[in-house]
Parts: structure tokens; sequence; C-alpha cells
């Protein structure tokens, strides 16, 4: 990738459950495009008694990306939806004026050796649709843009580039695009992006002006439209980003929001269980201490 701006580092965080590498935010590079956060999940080996157990907690002003590469997921949110999330498939779940879901490891495997490994991502709203109704969306693996080229593979997860639309319905013009190569070659992909544009190195390195970058780094361009680089024979990487938005974005917790009294105003909505539950499930994640 020509011109980069910035190489962010892969850091640890605790979830709870278990380790994941956080991408975004980072103190020096809050957001690109519309993306705001990216955390890598795994991967990690959960034996027969370790599971994910990600309780009902609220999320405002935002969309979120589930991707898995191996295991799977069980979403439940707050309109009544439960669908398991599989290798492939994306999760789109739009949070706008407020949503409650929990993520578990699905009762048919509670009892088993598994692995997890994937991408949680959340996506800014515009501001003229922070206030959006939530909603739901499940695209299966079979149903993403998914093309060669020589030794290289494409998969569209949300927006659009290269001439191809996605069809997880984003509310704000962006891209994130998925690309395996099997081989060493020189890719040219500027004249597809625009905005702002973040490569994560999944597996693998890339070569950009003498210098090569290995795994678990986001390179940001200071130009999309000069996204020149090498891809080294059995990489895995990601680009994604799209236009700023001209207002900033606040994040507290799992609220994403253009207003800090919208924050607030979450923040006390949730203190008070105000939040529409997620059927059968009582338990919660509660306010973190301010």
């Amino acid at each position: 990738m020509s011109n980069i701006g910035m190489i962010i580092e892969e850091r640890p965080a605790d979830i709870g459950n278990f380790m994941v590498g956080r991408l975004l935010p980072f103190r020096g590079k809050r957001m690109v495009g519309p993306y705001i956060f990216i955390d890598h999940m795994g991967p990690v080996k959960l034996n027969d008694h370790q599971n994910m157990d990600v309780p009902p907690h609220p999320h405002i002003g935002l969309s979120t990306l589930t991707y898995l590469l191996d295991g799977s997921i069980l979403h439940k949110d707050g309109l009544g939806t439960e669908v398991e999330i599989t290798p492939g498939a994306v999760n789109w779940m739009t949070a706008g004026k407020g949503i409650v879901h929990s993520e578990r490891t699905p009762a048919y495997l509670r009892h088993s050796d598994k692995h997890m490994h994937g991408l949680q991502i959340w996506v800014a709203l515009p501001k003229d649709q922070e206030d959006m109704d939530p909603s739901f969306h499940h695209v299966e693996a079979k149903d993403i843009p998914q093309w060669q080229d020589g030794g290289v593979s494409f998969r569209l997860i949300a927006g659009e580039a290269f001439g191809r639309k996605s069809p997880v319905p984003v509310y704000s013009p962006q891209f994130f695009v998925e690309i395996n190569s099997s081989t060493t070659q020189q890719l040219n992909i500027g004249s597809q992006l625009f905005g702002e544009a973040g490569m994560y190195i999944l597996q693998g390195s890339i070569e950009s002006e003498g210098h090569t970058y290995g795994n678990r780094q986001v390179l940001v361009a200071k130009d999309a439209n000069l996204c020149t680089f090498t891809i080294h024979a059995n990489s895995s990487i990601y680009i994604f980003g799209g236009p700023v938005f001209p207002e900033e974005r606040f994040i507290y917790w799992n609220f994403v929001s253009s207003s800090r009294e919208k924050i607030e105003a979450a923040k006390n909505k949730w203190l008070k269980q105000e939040f529409d539950p997620v059927p059968g499930e009582t338990e919660f994640i509660p306010l973190p201490n301010q």
C-alpha cells in the first residue's frame, strides 16, 4: 500500500471470556472512514467446558459486523432474532436508537472442544440515521460476492468496490474486502477505493515502497487512490474504509454517537433497564464504572 501514513499494531484486550486483538480505535487514529472499532478474536481453542458467553448488552449509533473464519456464535437480540453465524457468513445488526443482543456458543457445541476465530467490527452510522429503528440482517457465505484474479481471491464482505456490491445493507459509502493470495504478486487497487483506506494483515505479509509489513498490523494509507503493494504468497488481508464523516464520533463502552448527550441518555436508559430485552434472557452486562 503506497503512502502509508500510520501503522497500528494489534493490542491485547480482555473481553471477559478470552483475549482479543484490538485494532480500532487507536489513540492516534479513532476511525478509518466509518469504521470505528475492530477486534480480532482468536484463533483460540476452547475445551469442552469453555464457551463464549457475552450476556445481553446495548448498542446505539452503529452497525455491528460479525465475520467468522472458524467456529460458531449464536446471536440473539431484542428484536427476537435468533441466528447462528458460521464461517464466511455476515451478521449485520444496526443498533440505531438502541438494541440489546447476546453472543454465545450454541447449545450443541457447549460440551465439546471447539475453535473461535473471526472479526468483530463496528461501523458508525451517519448523523441523520443515528436514531433509526434497529434492524438485523444475516447474509449467508454463498451470497457474499467473491471472485478470482490470477492467484488472488477476493470477497466483498460489505459495501461497494471493484464494480460489485455486497448484499449487506450499509448506510454510508464504504468497503470491506477480504483478499487471499496463494502466490506473490503486485496489486494496484487504488482506483477501486475511495475516502480513507486501511489494510489489516491477518496472515502473511505485504511489501510497499521497499518495506515489508507482517501480520497483525493495520496500515492506514495517506491516499486511498495510491494503494499499490506486493502481497506475498499465502497471505490474507482485509482492505476497509470509506469517506470520513464531517462530524466527530464519541464512543463510550458500546455506545457510539455524534452527540455526547445521546450517549448520556443511553447510559441512563441502560441503568434503568429500559431497552427492549433479549427474549428468554435475564442476565445482562452492567454499565461500567464511570
